[in-house]
């Protein structure tokens, strides 16, 4: 069973998955960053002097933080168009696969499928 398990976890795409998942924690703590302490003061200022974290509301004795909320959704479309913005280098870089070669061809008498490198057909007898 160990061995299974050993197998498992040093197969590629099980490292490129831990990978990802590390960089994309780091990546999301930049995003909260950027969002938490330079975009929001930045657009409570032009709408006021509001601090968006501190926005919330009661209702009886819940408290909703929709303040924290709207952080959030700002911090995910930052994170979803930078990964948009990767997705299509990436798409863009990758080459598209050469045709292959036909290796058949159409007998122009009896339009049957032969070989490309066929002189005569074999269906009609026709000299290609």
């Amino acid at each position: 069973m160990l061995k299974e398990f050993r197998d498992f976890a040093m197969r590629g795409n099980a490292i490129d998955l831990a990978v990802g998942v590390i960089i994309g924690g780091a990546f999301g703590k930049i995003v909260a960053s950027l969002v938490n302490d330079v975009l929001m003061p930045l657009i409570g200022l032009l709408l006021g002097g509001v601090n968006f974290s501190e926005l919330s509301f009661t209702v009886k004795d819940a408290v909703i933080k929709y303040g924290a909320f709207i952080q959030s959704v700002i911090d995910f479309v930052i994170v979803a168009f930078v990964i948009f913005l990767m997705v299509r280098t990436i798409n863009r870089m990758q080459k598209p696969a050469p045709a292959a070669e036909p290796t058949t061809k159409e007998c122009p008498y009896c339009h049957t499928t032969i070989s490309i490198k066929a002189r005569r057909c074999p269906n009609c007898t026709s000299q290609l």
